[in-house]
């Protein structure tokens, strides 16, 4: 039985109600030598005792997300950190001034806990539309960041709205994870010190299948994201086409891996995007875009790319600026050639 959930606290609870019941039952009926019946009522007591805490714990657990399973309280899965936060079906929402909801949680399947922001757009609140589900992009920040950025820098939602008013995208959920959950970056792969691809690929989505109407599927799934976030834009859909069928990559760091976050050059090459492309089987569509004057993402490394990826069923398109450097007046200028790449390869909002 599961160490979450309803059932095993329902479990204990009628566990705890028999021990007092047969504690109230027996407490006069104990037979023997008088030190022997005190012994077997401070056992009695303390049996109480014990389910008492157990079901006290085990709520607690279920609303902070402590531990996913006997394996995480055992402290037998030394695959990864574990951090601490209230499980998908508990995370609640707190609505912004700027209409955007914001929330923390912790992943079930990689361990790790961060922020997520979501804004839905104005389609979704519309009475006629109550059945619609809606595609989401998720919106990947660079390192250092954090997910305010697309807000405090990134002009988000507002200039996503403006396009989305002069008909150059359709509707979509942006959401906004953390991509270095608890200052844990491994450029979106799955480390021994954290399992940051799983958090993104499997734990953020199943958050916002749960809380939102979203399209399933990969056409119903995309990712954007500038300098590290550019390069998990890349990367992801590579290691998972099943989740995410198109991402935009924004002056993406170089896309054959940083030796300061993977320093095992056999590690780091199998799970750099270059690498991982030549070997592609799934259908996935990438744009890649820089400036010809970003020393940190220099068109080479794009070009490299689309070379390796010639042959295979990933299709690319790959934009390079005269001018701009590595920050976020070149990105927002990349916006709309970005997200009307995002709008034709997944699917419009569907009833």
């Amino acid at each position: 039985m599961s160490l979450t959930g309803t059932p095993f606290l329902v479990l204990l609870i009628v566990v705890t109600v028999l021990c007092v019941a047969a504690t109230l039952l027996l407490w006069a009926r104990l037979r023997g030598p008088h030190p022997l019946r005190w012994v077997l009522r401070f056992l009695m007591i303390a049996l109480c005792q014990l389910t008492a805490i157990s079901v006290v714990a085990t709520w607690m657990n279920d609303d902070y997300g402590l531990y996913s399973s006997w394996s995480d309280l055992l402290g037998e899965d030394d695959s990864a950190v574990s951090m601490v936060g209230p499980p998908v079906d508990r995370a609640t929402f707190t609505r912004s001034d700027a209409g955007t909801l914001d929330t923390y949680f912790r992943g079930r399947h990689s361990r790790m806990a961060g922020q997520v922001i979501v804004w839905t757009p104005p389609q979704y609140k519309e009475a006629r539309r109550r059945g619609t589900r809606f595609p989401v992009v998720l919106l990947l920040h660079g390192v250092p960041g954090s997910p305010a950025s697309w807000l405090e820098h990134g002009g988000m939602p507002g200039d996503f709205k403006q396009l989305m008013e002069a008909g150059t995208t359709h509707p979509f959920i942006l959401a906004m994870p953390v991509v270095d959950p608890g200052g844990v970056n491994t450029d979106c792969t799955d480390q021994p010190g954290g399992k940051v691809a799983t958090w993104l690929a499997r734990d953020v989505p199943e958050l916002l299948s749960h809380k939102f109407r979203t399209l399933p599927g990969p056409k119903g799934w995309g990712l954007m994201g500038f300098s590290t976030g550019g390069f998990c834009a890349v990367r992801l859909p590579l290691a998972h086409p099943d989740v995410f069928g198109a991402g935009a990559a924004l002056d993406p760091d170089p896309l054959t891996g940083d030796p300061g976050v993977i320093s095992n050059t056999g590690e780091r090459e199998r799970t750099s995007p270059t690498s991982m492309v030549r070997h592609a089987k799934a259908s996935v569509d990438l744009f890649l875009a820089t400036s010809a004057e970003d020393p940190d993402s220099p068109p080479r490394y794009l070009r490299e790319f689309e070379r390796a990826a010639a042959g295979t069923p990933t299709r690319t398109q790959v934009t390079v600026l005269p001018t701009g450097g590595h920050n976020y007046n070149t990105w927002t200028r990349l916006y709309p050639p970005a997200f009307g790449f995002l709008s034709r390869h997944t699917t419009a909002p569907t009833a």
